[in-house]
């Protein structure tokens, strides 16, 4: 829909704006809540096309969680053991960072741990795993100070779980999960106390650095000036700066009807976290991923389920986690995350007066805290 903005409407919500931040996820809300404590003074508007943060912050699986020993296994054939490491370490930290911002509490923080689970035809992997326990608990001694992150699950405790063909597990006793809406509301009104100027429904189609400030062109056929922009809409960043190596990544996620009797609890991971559920308070179960079954197409930025992955996810809660409990889906639904290359956020300034900060590499949850603050000190130089 065009229409223009009223003298009303300008004067009172646009003509003062001093920094806006592009994308209210929690890298966004965390980069305007540091503008704000940084220049009280500054008048900060966070701008969201739509009625919540679109993306994936609002519509992730609400794990707490750092590295799988598959996962950090995969990057370390392909990287470094110090770029490994210092992503690690980056995302214990800055889970510990959101924890302090928002508190357990507002979080509905469950310190269960994460579990990797293996199927007995997985053997070799689980044991390429237990094989590098005690070098992966060194090095997340060094990083958290606490000893044997990394466990191996009894066989007893496997089995409580009521899984199907899933001899062994390995639990991480540092990871959680949160409720994501919780804590998205609990950024809401954090920004709300520092007067942040929450703008929604505007949809912005492209961006313009000048030397004196930035043009957004909107969708209803007008444009905002601005002195400075920090750009945070991470999975949907090619639209707006085709030159940045992020691309679109979409996972598909269910969540159950109540389940009588189940068992499971805690956050797991399967097949280098391609996959992962978790119980959703005492009787249902959240489970998503597959991407990697189409990759091609799932590098996307529009919404939606394919039959292909529902059908696999299917196939996984009937047959592996919840065998004979009947398991029906309420609810599917689907979120974009930013991807590339390297799974190190990109936080630059592209132009004086735009800084960006994006590429989540699926880790928001984890980073996006700290990201946001990185953006925000240097936005102001």
């Amino acid at each position: 829909m065009q229409y223009e903005l009223s003298h009303w409407e300008y004067d009172s919500f646009f003509r003062a704006i001093d920094v806006a931040v592009l994308g209210s996820g929690i890298v966004g809300l965390s980069t305007a809540v540091r503008l704000k404590e940084l220049q009280p003074s500054l008048n900060v508007a966070l701008i969201e096309r739509g009625a919540l943060p679109l993306g994936a912050s609002t519509r992730n699986a609400g794990f707490a969680c750092f590295g799988s020993m598959t996962e950090l296994l995969d990057d370390l054939r392909l990287r470094s053991e110090e770029e490994v490491w210092q992503l690690v370490e980056m995302r214990w930290k800055g889970l510990l960072r959101l924890r302090e911002r928002i508190g357990d509490a507002a979080l509905a923080y469950e310190p269960l741990g994460g579990y990797e689970i293996f199927r007995a035809s997985e053997t070799s992997t689980f044991q390429e795993c237990a094989d590098h326990l005690s070098m992966f608990n060194q090095k997340m001694q060094s990083i958290t100070g606490k000893a044997d992150t990394y466990q191996i699950v009894s066989e007893e405790k496997a089995r409580s779980f009521g899984f199907n063909d899933v001899p062994h597990l390995i639990w991480n006793s540092l990871e959680g999960q949160i409720h994501t809406g919780s804590m998205m509301a609990a950024w809401m009104r954090l920004a709300q106390q520092h007067n942040v100027l929450l703008l929604n429904g505007i949809n912005i189609e492209s961006i313009h650095p000048e030397s004196d400030a930035v043009v957004l062109k909107t969708s209803a056929g007008w444009d905002m000036r601005v002195p400075s922009l920090v750009v945070t809409v991470n999975g949907f960043a090619q639209r707006l700066l085709p030159e940045l190596d992020v691309q679109p990544a979409r996972n598909q996620v269910l969540v159950t009807k109540p389940i009588a009797g189940l068992s499971m609890r805690g956050a797991f991971h399967y097949d280098r976290g391609y996959y992962y559920f978790r119980n959703v308070g005492p009787d249902r179960i959240l489970l998503g991923g597959g991407r990697h079954l189409d990759l091609r197409g799932e590098m996307t930025d529009h919404f939606g389920t394919t039959s292909l992955i529902r059908e696999k996810l299917l196939s996984l809660l009937d047959e592996m986690i919840a065998p004979g409990l009947h398991a029906e889906p309420e609810r599917w639904w689907s979120g974009i995350m930013g991807v590339g290359e390297t799974k190190r956020p990109i936080v630059q300034k592209l132009h004086p007066r735009l800084t960006v900060a994006v590429r989540m590499g699926g880790m928001g949850v984890a980073i996006g805290t700290q990201v946001g603050e990185e953006a925000a000190n240097l936005a102001l130089g």
